[in-house]
C-alpha cells in the first residue's frame, strides 16, 4: 500500500518564504532574452544610476559564489528539523488511531473505555505541546534562513571592504567552531553581532556527540546515526558499524565475552554481507585477548581508536550539512599560498616577509603545487617592489641588483652616494648600470 503524506504547514511556510527568492536568482542568471516576457505599463523614464567599476563586480560575484556552506548549512538544519518534527506526529498519531482501533474492537467495561481513550487524549495534548515547540524551533530557524539571504541580498559594489570584513568574522567563527573553541566563536559572534550568521546551535550539536566520545561513551553517536539513518545510508556512511566495533571492543577489553557475543550477533552480523574482512578481524580479538602483542589485534584496543571515531564523526557531520571539510579558514589561506609557494620558500635564506617562511604556513601549504610561474618576476630587495619597465633593476658594482626608485631615493638622501644594503659597500650613482631582462 502507498502512503500518501500531508506536506506539514511548516512545509508550506518554507516554500512561501523562501521560493520566490530562489525564483529571482535563477531569472536574474538567465541570459537576456530567455525569461518569459511579460508586458506591463512602461514607466517614467528615470536617470540611470552611475553603474560601479566592473572590477568591482566581478569581485562582487566571485565573492557571493564562496558563500556556499554559509547558506546551505541553516538550510539542511531547517529540513532535518522538519522531517524530525513530521516523524513524531507519525507516530504519535498512529499511536493514537491504534489505540482507538483497539479500545473500538475489545470488550471492556465503560469505566475501563473512558479510561483509555482519556490516557490518548492525554498523549494528544503531548504531541499539541511538541508541536508547539517544534514551530517555535522551525520559525526561528527559517528566521536565520532568512537573514542569511537578506545578507546577501545586501552585497553591493560599494560596501564591498566592510562586507568582506563581516565574512571574515564569520570565517573565523566557523574555524573556532571546528577546532571546538565554542566559547571564544560564541563571544566573537556577540560582540560582532553576526549571530543569525553563523551556525553556533549546529555545532553545539555535534559538541555532545564529540565530548561523548573523547569521554569513550558512543551511546550519543548511535544516537545521531539514528537520526540521521537514512541520510547516512544514502553516503554509504561506515560511522554506525565503526562505533557498533568500538563498543564490541569495549566489551572484550571488560572481559565479558558471553556479551560480547550477544552484542555481535545482534548489531554486527547485518554488517556482515559487506564488511567481512573487519569483522572477523574484530571477532578474533576474544581469542587474542586487550593484553595481546600482536600488531594486528593489539591496534585495535589502543586509545587512539577513539580519537579516530572522533575525526570521523566531523566528516560525516560536515557531510550532511553541506560542509567543507576543511575549515573555511583554511581553504582561503591556502588559496593565497598557492600563488606564494615556491623552492625558494622552503630554503634557509628565505625571507622573513615571506608567510611561508614560517613553520605554521609551511605545514599548511605542504600539499598545495608549486606556483607556476611563465614570466620572471623581479622584486627589489628594498622596497619589496616589482621591477618592471617603470621601475627598471639597476646594478651596483659588486653585482647585487636593486629598484632604480630606491637607488634614485637613497642617493637624494646620501649625496649621490648609494650604500649597499648587503655588502656594504659605498659607490657613486653615477657608476650604477642598468640592467635588461630578455
Amino acid at each position: 500500500m502507498i502512503k500518501i503524506l500531508e506536506p506539514s504547514p511548516f512545509t508550506y511556510f518554507a516554500r512561501e518564504k523562501f521560493f520566490p527568492f530562489f525564483l529571482k536568482l535563477e531569472m536574474d542568471s538567465l541570459p537576456n532574452g530567455t525569461a518569459t516576457t511579460t508586458t506591463a505599463t512602461p514607466a517614467a523614464p528615470t536617470a540611470p544610476a552611475p553603474a560601479p567599476p566592473s572590477s568591482r563586480l566581478v569581485h562582487l560575484a566571485e565573492s557571493l559564489k564562496l558563500e556556499h556552506q554559509f547558506l546551505r548549512v541553516p538550510f539542511e538544519h531547517y529540513k532535518k528539523t522538519i522531517r524530525a518534527n513530521h516523524r513524531v506526529v507519525e507516530k504519535e498519531v498512529s499511536a493514537v488511531i491504534c489505540g482507538v482501533s483497539e479500545a473500538a474492537d475489545s470488550d471492556v467495561s465503560n469505566d475501563d473505555a473512558v479510561h483509555h481513550l482519556s490516557s490518548l487524549v492525554s498523549r494528544l495534548q503531548g504531541l499539541k505541546r511538541k508541536l508547539e515547540e517544534g514551530s517555535r524551533t522551525e520559525n526561528l530557524q527559517a528566521q536565520r534562513c532568512r537573514a542569511r539571504l537578506d545578507h546577501l541580498e545586501s552585497a553591493d559594489a560599494e560596501n564591498l571592504s566592510d562586507w568582506n570584513n563581516m565574512r571574515l568574522k564569520r570565517i573565523l567563527v566557523d574555524y573556532m567552531l571546528r577546532m571546538s573553541y565554542y566559547d571564544t566563536a560564541a563571544k566573537l559572534a556577540e560582540s560582532s553581532n553576526i549571530q543569525d550568521l553563523v551556525d553556533i546551535d549546529v555545532f553545539q550539536e555535534a559538541k555532545k556527540v564529540i565530548d561523548a566520545l573523547q569521554n569513550k561513551e558512543v551511546a550519543p553517536a548511535l544516537v545521531w546515526c539514528t537520526d540521521n539513518k537514512s541520510r547516512l545510508k544514502k553516503s554509504k556512511s561506515k560511522f554506525e558499524f565503526q562505533l557498533r566495533l568500538q563498543e564490541f571492543i569495549e566489551l572484550v577489553r571488560a572481559e565479558n565475552n558471553l556479551r560480547a557475543i550477544t552484542y555481535a550477533r545482534k548489531y554486527l552480523a547485518p554488517w556482515g554481507a559487506t564488511h567481512m574482512k573487519e569483522l572477523q578481524r574484530v571477532m578474533a580479538t576474544l581469542a587474542f585477548r586487550s593484553n595481546t602483542e600482536c600488531t594486528t589485534y593489539k591496534v585495535l584496543f589502543e586509545s587512539k581508536q577513539w580519537d579516530f571515531l572522533v575525526d570521523q564523526f566531523k566528516q560525516e557531520f560536515c557531510k550532511l550539512y553541506g560542509m567543507t571539510l576543511e575549515p573555511l579558514l583554511n581553504i582561503y589561506l591556502q588559496a593565497g599560498l598557492s600563488a606564494l609557494k615556491t623552492p625558494y620558500c622552503y630554503e634557509d635564506d628565505c625571507t622573513k616577509e615571506d608567510p611561508l617562511s614560517q613553520e605554521s604556513f609551511r605545514k599548511l601549504a605542504l600539499p598545495l603545487p608549486y606556483s607556476k610561474q611563465h614570466h620572471s618576476k623581479l622584486v627589489c630587495y628594498i622596497t619589496k617592489e616589482l621591477m618592471d619597465t617603470e621601475n627598471p633593476p639597476q646594478v651596483l658594482p659588486n653585482g647585487y641588483v636593486y629598484s632604480a626608485k630606491a637607488l634614485k631615493e637613497m642617493a637624494k638622501k646620501n649625496n649621490d652616494k648609494i650604500t649597499c644594503p648587503r655588502t656594504g659597500l659605498v659607490c657613486n650613482y653615477s657608476e650604477l648600470v642598468k640592467a635588461y631582462i630578455s
